[in-house]
């Protein structure tokens, strides 16, 4: 081979060579550059927020068994009311006549009773007078009861529905709730089933308060579980001593369940897909990486919890992933450049 003929073959080698490097250079230099941190277990206080309205702890609805007509009504609304005190007269007329017909039969009674004494009438006799005395003062006692209505609890008076002199025809005259202690009903994951027992603590607070919190404590916890929630519900007690909380009003309660071991994962790698609550993040599977879905608990400083879709230790993306797709190739910094999110 001649001495010309051989450099030129060398240089295009030597050109092709170069070539080949530029080009890998360039793809290299192409791949998205991003930064990565690893996702880590630690165990986290499971506190629950729920919410619900507050409602009286007994509510009771004041009326008669049978139509009757309103003599007069002792209580207003707000009015505060002690268990057995008289709030409603009925019209008594048919007290009134029970009561002079026993008064007949108690005289017969002694009659037919000193007759009895003197073998004057026969134990038959004397047993049937017995018997319609004794059912005379039932109905008596039952009329009673229909014509002066007791409150059944300590509470306050919540609604009036009818005027002195008004017919019932059954409905009720007054309602009547215990407000010392109040209650709130909150539903819990059956997880937590093993853990919730009466007297766990619970914090509420109410949006009329801002920044204000009342101690409670769960005071019933259902014994079954909701088949279609996969929750059990629970009845919370405030004691309300100052009667600042009333039926009605919006509250959360918190609870604390325990502690939970728990992956986090820093919020830089969240990202909240628009017009929708899901949240996905970028994982680094080798030089790829993976948009995943993940179920986030609560945010705890720079990091949340994750309930779902992510394990102990998978790298995940923090910086650099605006332009990224779903299955794209990346390049890793390791150093501490500014990328943009």
């Amino acid at each position: 081979m001649k001495k010309g003929t051989l450099l030129l073959a060398l240089g295009l080698i030597l050109f092709s060579a170069c070539n080949s490097a530029s080009e890998t250079g360039q793809d290299e230099a192409a791949l998205p550059v991003v930064k990565i941190a690893e996702t880590r277990t630690q165990m986290v206080n499971q506190i629950a927020e729920f919410t619900g309205n507050i409602e009286p702890f007994v509510k009771n609805s004041i009326s008669s068994s049978s139509a009757q007509r309103i003599e007069k009504i002792y209580v207003e609304v707000g009015t505060r009311v002690r268990k057995g005190q008289l709030l409603v007269q009925m019209e008594n007329l048919n007290y009134a006549n029970a009561m002079i017909q026993l008064e007949n039969l108690r005289t017969d009674l002694a009659r037919v009773e000193a007759l009895y004494k003197a073998g004057g009438v026969s134990q038959q006799q004397y047993d049937q007078i017995k018997t319609q005395v004794k059912v005379s003062e039932e109905s008596l006692a039952n009329l009673d009861k229909n014509t002066k209505l007791l409150s059944p609890i300590d509470g306050v008076v919540t609604a009036r529905n009818f005027d002195n002199g008004d017919l019932t025809m059954g409905q009720p005259i007054l309602v009547v709730m215990q407000l010392q202690p109040v209650k709130i009903m909150i539903s819990i994951s059956e997880e937590f089933y093993p853990i919730v027992k009466n007297g766990t603590p619970v914090d509420i607070s109410l949006d009329v308060y801002d920044g204000k919190t009342f101690p409670g404590k769960v005071s019933l916890v259902y014994p079954t579980i909701e088949a279609a929630s996969r929750t059990f519900q629970v009845q919370v007690s405030i004691a309300n001593g100052n009667m600042q909380i009333r039926p009605g009003m919006f509250a959360r309660a918190k609870v604390n369940l325990g502690s939970k071991s728990r992956v986090m994962v820093p919020d830089k790698a969240v990202i909240k897909q628009q017009g929708t609550n899901d949240k996905f993040v970028y994982v680094l599977d080798g030089d790829t990486v993976a948009f995943t879905k993940v179920d986030l608990g609560r945010r705890i400083g720079a990091e949340y919890e994750v309930l779902g879709g992510l394990s102990d230790g998978q790298k995940v993306i923090v910086a650099g992933m605006n332009n990224l797709i779903d299955k794209a190739k990346v390049s890793v910094t390791e150093g501490g450049a500014d990328l943009s999110l």
